[in-house]
């Protein structure tokens, strides 16, 4: 089943992807899939070997008032990325920069379960929402990557709160402020 599972997110992503196709693709009945996941969002952080659930952690983010949702992000990453789910998390993110198939899991776990439900809250236009989705999810990958992958100091020896103060605003800024989006035609 979670082979099955791992196919259809990685093809059909998160959205397009259905417990009947998965069931069906596993040679199973949707109800046994049911029985040992439950829902949806279990069976894909099963299947993405997430660390982490989002809904964990989320409502802290979303109830922040919106000019604090930066700080908000990232806190809440490095109160994840500082707790026993480090080593998991890790090998996530070292699997993903080796393995196609990991990178395309971890990067619809990321856009379905995270960035989009944060950045779908801004008072922003629609259509500019998977821009800044990308953007914000840039500096939280690189956060990531600098801290706790390289260890690049005085990064990863900083205090959580130094590193939100630093970075928070950027966020922000990728969230609500005056930015040039990719993909715009402005230069």
């Amino acid at each position: 089943m979670l082979a099955a599972a791992r196919t259809a997110f990685a093809e059909r992503g998160y959205d397009g992807a259905s417990i009947r196709a998965i069931a069906g693709a596993a040679g199973v009945d949707p109800a046994l899939v049911h029985h040992y996941f439950g829902t949806k969002d279990a069976l894909f952080l099963a299947a993405v070997e997430a660390p982490a659930d989002p809904d964990d952690f989320l409502p802290e983010v979303l109830a922040a008032p919106p000019d604090r949702r930066g700080a908000a992000v990232v806190g809440v990453v490095l109160r994840v990325w500082d707790g026993p789910t480090r080593p998991a998390a890790l090998a996530l993110v070292r699997s993903a920069v080796n393995h196609e198939w990991s990178a395309t899991l971890l990067r619809e776990f990321v856009l379905a379960k995270v960035i989009r439900r944060v950045v779908g809250t801004m008072d922003v236009p629609v259509e500019e929402r998977e821009a800044r989705g990308a953007l914000v999810a840039s500096q939280v990958v690189g956060l990531v990557m600098t801290r706790y992958v390289l260890r690049l100091e005085p990064l990863a020896s900083a205090s959580p709160a130094s590193v939100v103060a630093a970075i928070g605003p950027t966020v922000q800024r990728y969230l609500t402020g005056e930015v040039v989006l990719p993909g715009s035609d402005r230069p």
